[in-house]
């Protein structure tokens, strides 16, 4: 049962991060996952000592502040210094996440606070993490509801959404023509990143969310043209990293977090190989 649950949360970790990661590797900006994840320690912090404790809630608010706080320096400085975009998600990422290390050594004694667990997270904690009723009835891994919310709301959000981000994603200046404020969605698909985020970090830990946000979106791409097939192309390729890389850490008696992320680098280097579009040595080749 155990393996079941760590797998099913992987999963839906898998296909949160994909599904927002496809319009992140299509905006040329794979890496603002990456500097979310590891910026969002100062908030997490700053939440584990104002509230004296594991609150999953102040986690959430916390973190997630200053999710949106990275978004908003990385979009300013690109702005208003003028300074490429990959220049400054390095400037934001390196700052805010020194910081939170330095804050971290400096009052972990004082805080119930695991610098390894925050930095690297740990999955195969999550069966041990269970969420029970006032009635004592158990109802299962905590992370799996909250990974499961989470994906339900991305799923409505792009159900809902999907004409505006498809096209400020696509083709900005024609969004903005039509009326719509790129801006404004620009900030609404980066709040969703940052929540993602946020939920996932503490189970699965920042080196994996970053795989799972970027990898399976990146492995779609090589292999369809079309935006929708890409989407579940993503979701489908995270299942398989999850599944596959658990069986992979049994095998190796290893990190089952390191595990999953090295399938996805297979998943990856396999499709950049034989994909029928755009493989260096494809299977087949699709009909023109």
């Amino acid at each position: 049962m155990d393996a079941f649950w760590t797998i099913l949360a992987a999963s839906l970790t898998a296909v949160s991060c994909g599904l927002l990661g496809c319009y992140l590797v299509l905006r040329k900006m794979a890496m603002v996952g990456d500097a979310i994840s590891h910026s969002i320690l100062p908030g997490i912090f700053f939440a584990f000592w104002l509230s004296g404790g594991r609150n999953t809630l102040a986690m959430l608010i916390g973190a997630g502040l200053l999710g949106l706080l990275t978004t908003f320096l990385i979009e300013f400085f690109h702005k208003k210094a003028q300074i490429q975009s990959d220049a400054v998600i390095g400037i934001t990422f390196t700052s805010l996440f020194a910081l939170g290390v330095v804050l971290i050594t400096a009052f972990a004694e004082q805080v119930d606070l695991d610098q390894d667990c925050v930095l690297y997270g740990e999955i195969a904690y999550v069966p041990l993490d269970l969420w029970l009723s006032e009635s004592g009835l158990n109802l299962g891994p905590r992370v799996v509801w909250i990974m499961g919310s989470i994906l339900v709301l991305i799923v409505l959000g792009i159900g809902i959404a999907y004409k505006e981000l498809f096209l400020t994603t696509f083709d900005p200046p024609f969004a903005a023509a039509l009326g719509f404020s790129v801006t404004l969605w620009h900030y609404v698909l980066m709040g969703a990143v940052s929540l993602t985020t946020v939920a996932a970090f503490e189970s699965v830990g920042a080196i994996l969310v970053v795989a799972l946000m970027i990898v399976p979106p990146a492995t779609a791409y090589l292999l369809t043209f079309d935006f929708r097939r890409m989407l579940f192309l993503s979701a489908f390729i995270g299942v398989m990293v999850s599944f596959s890389g658990y069986y992979l850490a049994k095998w190796l008696d290893g990190s089952i977090a390191g595990a999953m992320a090295t399938m996805s680098g297979l998943f990856f280097v396999l499709a950049m190989l034989f994909s029928p579009i755009r493989g260096v040595l494809p299977i087949f080749k699709p009909k023109e």
